[in-house]
């Protein structure tokens, strides 16, 4: 109960900063994606069942504070948490282009998965120009966070190990 706690509390500060600070660095108006690095890194390093529930929560917070579709965050996460999770005994967890290089992979399905169901939704957009205006500059800034992250989470996992 107490690891749910403390990652609960890490998941909402980390919200809080992501929607506060992080849009004071922003690109045409895109900043980190802090929650999605931290469902990944958690993801790589605790399994699928707990990368799918770590998913769920930050894009439940996600979409519980944003006003926009609700689910789209919390289905994108969860599927991402789970699919990163598939391959935790299979990295290196404390390597260093882990979380750099499954960054570049999760940003890029984040984003035409959410893509994707836009259109389904009936939302018409250019897909050129949102690739270069919003995913490339969300990729620079996620591959800049993804090894801070993924110390930061590695350093809370082991911490929570240690408690037990």
């Amino acid at each position: 109960m107490k690891k749910c706690f403390i990652w609960g509390i890490c998941l909402v500060v980390l919200y809080i900063l992501q929607s506060s600070l992080l849009p004071i660095i922003a690109y045409n108006g895109v900043s980190p994606d802090i929650l999605l690095i931290v469902v990944i890194s958690f993801s790589l390093l605790r399994g699928s069942r707990f990368g799918f529930l770590m998913g769920f929560s930050a894009g439940l917070l996600e979409d519980l504070a944003s006003g926009t579709f609700f689910g789209m965050n919390t289905f994108c996460k969860m599927i991402l948490g789970y699919a990163f999770g598939l391959v935790e005994h299979k990295v290196f967890k404390e390597n260093f282009f882990l979380p750099i290089m499954s960054m570049i992979i999760a940003t890029s399905l984040n984003y035409f998965i959410s893509a994707v169901l836009m259109v389904l939704l009936g939302y018409r957009f250019n897909l050129v120009h949102h690739m270069e205006h919003i995913l490339l500059p969300l990729l620079l800034y996620n591959v800049i966070f993804a090894f801070p992250v993924h110390k930061f989470v590695y350093k809370i996992c082991e911490l929570v190990k240690e408690k037990r």
